[in-house]
Formats: C-alpha cells, structure tokens, sequence
C-alpha cells in the first residue's frame, strides 16, 4: 500500500475514532507532508530508520523551525507510527526513542509594586467589596495557588500569629505569613461576613452573595473586573498576584529558598524558573560577595 493511502487512513484515524478537531488533523497532516518533503522522492516515509528521522529533525532545525514547531512535528511523526505499529504494517516505531529540543519556559510577567499598590487601593465598605479586596491582599501577600485561596476556612487563619494554614499540592500542608495590610483586609472582610447567606458555606472563608464558597471562576471573574475598574495595563488573575508576590520577595531577599518555601514548590529548580531576578542585581550581588570579584577598596 502506498504511503499517501496510509496518511489518508491515519487522516480518517484521527478524525473518527480519536475524534480530533480538524484543526488538530490539518496540523498533523501538514507536518507528515513537511516530513516527507526533506527525503528524496525515492524515500517512503513508511521505510525511514530512526537516524534518517534524527537526520530530518536536524535538517529542520537548521532551517529556523522553533523548538515548539519540531515538537509538533515529532508528536505527528511519532503518534503516524504508533498507527502503523497498531496496524501492523510495520515491526517497530523508529521516532520511539526521538525527542525535540527543550523549549524555553517563557515567564509571567509581574506587576511591580506600584501597580499593585494601585489595584488594591480600593475604596468602599460593601460586602463584595471588602471580600474581593481581602481575596486580593492575602493573594499578594502570600503567595498562594488559585485552589488553595479557594479552599481556605476560617479557622485557617491565624491572626494572633499573622500565619495562613495552606493545604497545597498533594495535600502537603505548609503555614505562610500575612502581612498587616491583609490581615487587616481580612478583618474588615469577616467583620461583614454575616451579611452574605452563609447557610450552605460553611465555614468557608470567602462566600458568594448566593451564600456558597466562593468558585475558582468567580474569584477569577472578579479579579479581571477589579483590573478593568483600577484601569490596570494588564490582565489581573491570581497567578499574576502570585508571581508578583515572589518576584518582589526574591528581589528584595535574594532567598531562593525561603521563597520556595512560601510558594510550596516541591523542587527549586521550580522556583528558579517560575521567579526572575534584575540582572544588574544579580551582578552587584556577585560584585559584592564573590571573592574574585570584590573590587580593591584599597585603591
């Protein structure tokens, strides 16, 4: 059977039994056709060996394709073979063991301190108000996940002590420190509480006006609503406030690991990727500490 009869049965694969989107196919397609394209005609893509594969991605990345774009290649490639393997007409999968050059991690942007001074400079004494501005304060000031904000009881916080009880990923539990300004948002928040419907809530932290917790997505909602009315340049979401929160904490205590701590990351490498630093920063700090490095006060 003819290669171009197996990519139309593997076109039919996707579409019928794996129920892909047409977008999804199209790609997929196009990059079995770009593939094909780097071997000689005499070449079948059903006959290519693993080096001839290795060869292929190379030849493409020395023609500018980005990592991400080679990845989406080498998915098509791999899961084209996979159905061969399936159907039987071949013996093994040569882009088995293949794998696409690591892409770069983009970060978050943060907002600095100013603009997040800015959005939670909010005015008013309404219940909605005072909650949404607390979910704000103890977002930035501690650092915490979406899901973890969420899930928050009262009896989480600890205001003799200013400390927040966290249950973070894989049910690891961890305190983190609030800082005064969200404990006393917080305060002002409880302080209303009452005047929500709290009947089906519980003992739920931050409650809605139907009187249930609080959802992932209205928090999100009124967190986007709150940057719109404080005129924000950007997005506001709380991964936002999160990253903000240990960009700054890093800037200002260079700890990478007492940061990691606060955010509940499992591996440093984690933190290191998800924080940035100020390069000149980093430099005076090297400057200053490196013993190779420290200028000759003398002179």
């Amino acid at each position: 059977m003819q290669p171009t009869d197996w990519q139309t049965i593997f076109s039919q694969h996707l579409t019928s039994e794996r129920q892909l989107s047409s977008y999804t196919v199209r790609n997929y397609m196009f990059e079995l056709r770009r593939v094909e394209g780097i071997f000689t005609e005499s070449t079948q893509l059903i006959d290519v060996t693993r080096d001839e594969l290795q060869s292929m991605l190379a030849t493409l990345h020395r023609k500018g394709l980005s990592p991400r774009s080679l990845s989406l290649c080498l998915s098509a490639v791999k899961q084209f073979f996979d159905f061969l393997l399936r159907e039987g007409a071949i013996t093994v999968n040569p882009a088995h063991s293949l794998s696409a050059p690591k892409q770069n991690k983009p970060l978050p942007k943060n907002m600095d301190v100013d603009a997040v001074s800015h959005l939670l400079s909010i005015e008013g004494d309404d219940p909605l108000c005072l909650r949404d501005k607390a979910i704000m304060e103890l977002f930035y000031s501690s650092g915490l996940r979406l899901a973890e904000l969420a899930s928050l009881d009262c009896a989480d916080i600890k205001f003799d002590q200013s400390e927040v009880k966290v249950l973070g990923k894989g049910s690891k539990q961890r305190v983190v420190p609030i800082g005064k300004l969200a404990l006393n948002a917080l305060t002002a928040w409880l302080n209303c509480r009452s005047q929500l419907p709290c009947s089906q809530a519980g003992d739920a932290l931050f409650v809605s006006s139907q009187g249930k917790r609080l959802s992932h997505r209205s928090i999100q909602a009124r967190m986007a609503k709150w940057g719109q009315e404080q005129a924000m340049a950007v997005k506001v979401h709380p991964h936002k406030l999160r990253h903000s929160f240990a960009t700054h904490m890093l800037e200002s205590s260079q700890d990478l690991r007492a940061v990691q701590e606060l955010l509940g990351h499992a591996n440093l490498s984690t933190t290191q990727i998800y924080t940035s630093l100020d390069f000149q920063h980093l430099a005076k700090v090297y400057d200053n500490a490196h013993p190779r490095a420290k200028k000759d006060r003398g002179k």
